[in-house]
């Protein structure tokens, strides 16, 4: 492929090594432990939870919020720890229907007002379960076309007020930056599955084509290299950032 033509179109064949079911346990794990470092560099949670999430939130109530797909918990855990420092009661329910990211999940010292489950949006759905917020990181590229429609079908059911779907963008700067920044992170499968994922994720515009046909949500682009599907049902805000 020439380099006019990198990262021109999505792979989304490309498989993740950690989603392999007979993946190495050492790296896999590892692999958990890191990402609290790197999505506290490339995700943007700071900046959208004081910019989406707090704003639903009240100090005179338990607020509720569900994160769909949590992983090995890192971001449920540090929007529970933002949200008590801001004096708002939030009551956070992570789901990740994988038993190892669940496991390496509820290894982890418990925090109060968060909680685990191994669970689907689907089930939640079932159970008529409502939440303030519903957000997701890094869950857009791993989705099939249904699976992906079911997500929204899913998040529009479970949120009172907001949801936001947060991923990687693709594009060959964000590649060469997150090959050369993760090179100091060996024995996992941050970096090797990074660039993978970056092949599988979308464009800006491939994002909002695939949500043309869907009322209310728009695609955020506020945090270099990460696009956000957005659901807002309050009156939007112009601090939100990029449309």
């Amino acid at each position: 492929m020439s380099r006019r033509g990198f990262l021109a179109q999505r792979d989304p064949d490309a498989i993740e090594e950690m989603d392999r079911p007979d993946c190495d346990p050492g790296k896999l794990e590892r692999t958990y432990a890191q990402f609290g470092v790197v999505n506290a560099v490339v995700s943007g949670w700071r900046r959208t939870y004081t910019s989406l999430l707090r704003p639903a939130f009240s100090p005179d109530r338990t607020n509720t919020l569900l994160d769909i797909g949590s992983g090995g918990g890192d971001v449920p855990r540090v929007l529970a720890r933002w949200a008590r420092l801001d004096g708002f009661p939030l009551e956070v329910t992570a789901i990740d229907p994988d038993e190892r990211a669940h496991a390496f999940a509820t290894s982890r010292p418990p925090l109060p007002g968060l909680s685990f489950r191994r669970a689907l949006s689907s089930e939640l759905v079932a159970e008529g379960a409502v939440f303030d917020a519903v957000v997701s990181n890094h869950v857009l590229h791993h989705l099939g076309r249904d699976e992906f429609a079911g997500l929204l079908d899913d998040s529009e059911r479970l949120t009172r007020c907001v949801a936001v779907h947060s991923d990687i963008a693709r594009h060959p700067l964000a590649f060469a930056l997150f090959s050369a920044g993760t090179l100091p992170l060996p024995g996992s499968y941050i970096r090797q599955d990074g660039l993978t994922s970056i092949r599988r994720s979308y464009t800006p515009d491939e994002l909002r084509g695939a949500v043309s046909d869907r009322q209310g949500w728009r695609v955020r682009t506020a945090v270099p290299f990460i696009n956000q599907l957005v659901l807002d049902r309050r009156i939007p805000r112009e601090e939100d950032g990029g449309a």
